[in-house]
């Protein structure tokens, strides 16, 4: 079987997903040609040689509504002849895109293949896909009456779950933004030009950021109808220990080993395991807990030999649950900070982690790192990668 490596992955700038944001006026195909070409580029790669774009996109509705990669991928000037395809996974859009693409080239399917996740969330907003619609219809919700609840009440419910306070949430997230205001993500950020000028760093980050001043912020989800019904919850989740509603995209060049060594690519990273599962939709966000136990299983490792973990911070009871479980140390859990500090962008997610821990493990010499993202649905994606 062909190894898959990770020859390069780079990210746009996180930007505030509203009305004002740094990235609020560049179209979404704007932004994945932007890394499409940067990651062209500096690999000195001839596109034409590109096999497929596989590409995360949650909201896929008006701008973002045809097909992204293709767009941006046409956008940025590339031969015509290369495909593309639009993932939805939910949040784990860009993260199953990367296994895609790794496990075309592991099948012999792909040589060469760009892994990439997109979302302009001020211009296509969250939700904005199913306004005035219900997606589940009768059977599914006579199975699961009285209803599920949205993300914010699941990360309630996680919390009371796992004996999570409001300090306890408010804590890391102030260490989430510490941990970004502290990292240089130089090496993995692509400039983009915006019609007030360029974009060279991160719009999100809070480095003044306290356990002190999240604990002024009121409860984000606080329903007294739900608190009836779910008697448990303590209401301690806020915007302040909640992931940013971003824009942003990111991109992985991703190739066989043997086509890597032909056309004069260093590899960076290779893959070490995949997993994908899903756990109870009301809960909705405790997947990556079973999807890193069989990952690792599946790669034959232990907790003990990852040296680099990303936990996406949907909400700040997330990481903090499935370090409760796995028993991960502090300093090797979002090391670099996480979502609630460097925002959600939605498809990009995936894709935005990946870059982020192959770069701080270069920075850092680590050899292992895993990566596992909470989905909508109650599903998580999870990856072992060692760089090289």
């Amino acid at each position: 079987m062909p190894a898959a490596v990770i020859i390069d992955a780079i990210r746009t700038p996180m930007g505030r997903g509203k009305p004002g944001g740094a990235l609020s006026e560049v179209h979404p195909t704007d932004l994945m040609a932007a890394v499409l070409t940067a990651l062209v580029q500096r690999n000195r790669l001839d596109p034409a040689r590109v096999d497929d774009v596989i590409v995360g996109c949650v909201s896929q509705v008006g701008e973002q509504a045809a097909n992204p990669g293709r767009t941006g991928w046409l956008a940025a000037g590339f031969p015509e002849h290369v495909p593309s395809t639009t993932i939805q996974r939910m949040c784990g859009s860009s993260q199953q895109a990367v296994h895609f693409a790794a496990q075309g080239v592991m099948a012999g399917a792909y040589d060469i293949v760009i892994a990439a996740g997109v979302e302009s969330m001020s211009r296509v907003p969250m939700g904005s896909n199913r306004i005035g619609k219900d997606p589940y219809g009768p059977r599914f919700n006579a199975r699961y009456a009285p209803g599920l609840v949205n993300q914010g009440i699941s990360a309630e419910l996680v919390a009371a779950r796992w004996g999570l306070t409001r300090e306890d949430m408010d804590a890391y997230a102030a260490r989430s933004h510490q941990r970004a205001a502290a990292a240089d993500f130089s090496a993995e950020i692509v400039p983009v030009m915006t019609p007030g000028g360029l974009v060279e760093r991160d719009e999100t980050i809070r480095p003044q950021t306290t356990p002190e001043t999240l604990s002024a912020l009121k409860p984000a989800f606080e329903n007294p109808e739900l608190g009836a019904r779910f008697p448990e919850i303590r209401w301690g989740v806020t915007a302040g220990n909640s992931s940013q509603i971003t824009d942003g995209a990111a991109a992985v060049l991703i190739a066989s080993e043997e086509m890597a060594q032909r056309m004069g690519l260093t590899p960076r990273a290779r893959f070490v395991g995949f997993d994908v599962i899903a756990d109870d939709p009301l809960l909705m966000l405790t997947a990556p807990i079973p999807a890193s136990r069989r990952v690792l299983r599946k790669a034959n490792m232990d907790l003990d030999s990852i040296d680099h973990i990303e936990v996406n911070e949907a909400f700040a009871s997330v990481p903090l649950a499935w370090q409760k479980e796995l028993g991960a140390s502090d300093d090797r859990l979002n090391p670099v900070g996480g979502a609630i500090a460097l925002g959600h962008p939605l498809g990009a997610s995936g894709a935005r982690l990946l870059t982020s821990m192959l770069n701080a493990m270069q920075r850092s010499g680590a050899r292992y790192g895993l990566q596992s993202m909470c989905e909508a649905g109650g599903m998580a994606n999870a990856t072992i990668i060692e760089r090289l």
